[in-house]
């Protein structure tokens, strides 16, 4: 394990902001809703603030106060985020991002799991927080070819117990984070004591039960229907979107930033009230000056080799879950009686508002969450 810092060459970036300045907006139709995608004035409002107020040096400096690290994890080097908690009684969690996203989602939830008292939250507990990138993601390596997230959850597994030598841990994620959550929960019970999603990204194989279920399930799939174009295109050729955005940031923000918009519980307010675009433009600059989008996009490809999104287990995940529910999560949850038949629910908690990039959108709502879990299954950990 090393200590790691990100330095970024002037010429990557200077060519990046020149691909943005340069870009020719004439050949786009002037179409500034969201129906068919991307919204064109919204999508150059943020680049022209890219090239002109946007400072990656500054971000890099910000992303560098917090403690990276690098370790080789079997035939991979992991890139993580490590910081130890300051309360006598701390649990590893490990937090898991997903796509569109980084590391750069939990900002705002760090230091106040790391560190509670200083935030005036309960000091019972608090985290020894691991955040790694995704093999194939920002400063992680990536695989030669695609992995899924059962896979992941064992390069995982194996950063926590062998590089990290901890006996025990909890799992945290949403998105592909709560996949990756999921399986160290199921493959890896030994060591994962406890898990907490918020997402429901998994799918029983039995199926809905209940008539309550079954309207479920029939709304979920219309509502997907408008979001099988990406995922479906990762799943299937990543390569060749690779070639479409190789080379290409305002595509690759485009593709990018159309899922921060949809996906986000924006209570009829400007996407740029509920994210800031300095954190916005960071997360999609860790995609390009890490050449990483083509390599992130194969998770999709993996879990489809994986078997899907349905858990091909006997019986269900006995590991302690608890679910953050939030209302505007894209991947609308199911109802509790289906979730209790796939996991071990100790905890359930309905939020007031939030979306799918939860620790940006209601980081508060998201602590409480995990501290109030963290208290519940603190019993089962080994460590000390």
């Amino acid at each position: 394990m090393k200590n790691f810092q990100i330095k970024i060459e002037n010429k990557n970036i200077d060519r990046i902001l020149k691909k943005i300045a340069t870009f020719d907006w004439s050949k786009i139709p002037n179409i500034n809703n969201w129906s068919l995608g991307v919204n064109k004035q919204e999508l150059k409002k943020i680049c022209d603030y890219w090239v002109t107020n946007y400072n990656w040096k500054k971000a890099e400096k910000k992303i560098n106060q917090l403690d990276h690290y690098k370790a080789k994890v079997n035939d991979l080097n992991i890139h993580f985020i490590y910081k130890k908690g300051k309360s006598k009684n701390t649990i590893p969690l490990l937090i898991s991002h997903g796509w569109p996203g980084s590391f750069v989602e939990f900002y705002d939830i760090i230091d106040p799991l790391n560190d509670p008292k200083k935030y005036g939250l309960d000091n019972e507990i608090s985290f020894d927080l691991i955040i790694p990138s995704i093999p194939g993601f920002a400063f992680s390596d990536a695989p030669d070819l695609p992995f899924g997230p059962r896979k992941i959850a064992t390069y995982y597994n194996d950063l926590m117990t062998r590089v990290l030598k901890y006996k025990s841990y909890i799992a945290q994620g949403g998105d592909w984070g709560g996949a990756i959550s999921s399986w160290l929960g199921y493959d890896h019970n030994k060591f994962c004591k406890a898990i907490h999603l918020n997402i429901m990204i998994m799918r029983n194989k039995i199926g809905p039960q209940t008539e309550e279920e079954k309207i479920w399930q029939n709304e979920f799939k219309k509502e997907q229907i408008l979001e099988e174009g990406y995922r479906s295109l990762q799943a299937t050729k990543p390569q060749t979107l690779a070639f479409a955005m190789s080379d290409n940031p305002v595509g690759i923000a485009a593709w990018i930033f159309e899922k921060f918009y949809g996906w986000s519980d924006l209570k009829n307010k400007s996407i740029f009230e509920i994210y800031s675009k300095d954190n916005l433009l960071t997360n999609i600059m860790i995609y390009l000056v890490t050449n990483s989008f083509n390599t992130a996009s194969w998770i999709y490809f993996g879990r489809r080799e994986e078997g899907g999104r349905a858990m091909n287990i006997e019986g269900k995940i006995n590991t302690p879950t608890g679910c953050a529910v939030f209302p505007k999560e894209f991947l609308s949850w199911p109802p509790k009686s289906y979730v209790e038949r796939l996991y071990n629910v100790l905890q359930w908690s309905e939020m007031p508002s939030g979306g799918h990039f939860a620790a940006m959108e209601e980081p508060n709502l998201l602590i409480n969450d995990i501290i109030s879990f963290g208290k519940k299954i603190k019993v089962l950990l080994n460590n000390k």
